[in-house]
């Protein structure tokens, strides 16, 4: 079940510290009872990784309970941009050219949305997202070829190195571009994340436990 425990330890430290971080609750691969245990505990904001588990756990939780923010923090198939748009909130991992011209077909729809661009700090043949050097261009692709307004940058840093190395980066080109939010920081890495004033960390294991 949900350990609210540690998440108020969290949050409480959160506002002891003035740091305006949110954390989104990644329920991915957990159960729809340990979501309601949550929700009950008065935790609305939660983060899946793949649309059909989404809209099985969360479509009817949605249509009751208004207050639910939901955030999508793993990849998208371009297939399944048409079905994401109502059911989430918060994209967090805008990656590549197909998804930008998926977005762009439904701008109407994106009004109260948010969306970040993924940044491939580590540059992982396995991890997606847009290279450093790459994000620049590709901004200004989405901004005014696509007409996609682009709230924050996220990075996932490779497990094998130093996390603060790739939040500096990605602070460093949220700078540079001129973007204020920061989606960074999960169960393992959210400490570090947090000198980095993110406006989202992502924390799964620390309050859900092991994935099943």
């Amino acid at each position: 079940m949900f350990d609210i425990k540690k998440y108020n330890e969290i949050n409480n430290f959160l506002k002891k510290t003035s740091n305006s971080a949110k954390i989104v609750a990644i329920s991915k691969n957990h159960p729809l009872e340990s979501v309601l245990d949550a929700i009950r505990q008065g935790v609305y904001i939660f983060g899946e990784n793949r649309v059909q588990e989404a809209q099985k756990k969360f479509q009817n939780i949605k249509l009751t309970n208004p207050k639910i923010e939901l955030h999508l923090t793993g990849p998208l198939q371009s297939n399944k941009v048409k079905e994401a748009i109502p059911l989430f909130d918060v994209f967090h991992t805008l990656d590549r050219e197909k998804i930008a011209r998926e977005f762009s077909k439904y701008r109407n729809l994106l009004d109260n949305k948010k969306i970040y661009l993924q940044i491939n700090t580590g540059k992982e043949k396995t991890k997606s997202g847009i290279f450093p050097e790459e994000t620049k261009d590709f901004l200004f692709f989405l901004k005014n070829e696509m007409k996609l307004y682009i709230h924050g940058l996220m990075c996932i840093p490779p497990p094998d190195e130093e996390s603060g190395y790739h939040f500096t980066k990605l602070k460093l080109l949220a700078h540079e571009n001129n973007i204020k939010e920061l989606s960074i920081g999960m169960s393992d890495d959210y400490e570090s994340a947090l000198k980095f004033n993110p406006t989202y960390i992502r924390l799964g294991t620390i309050l859900f436990g092991k994935r099943l």
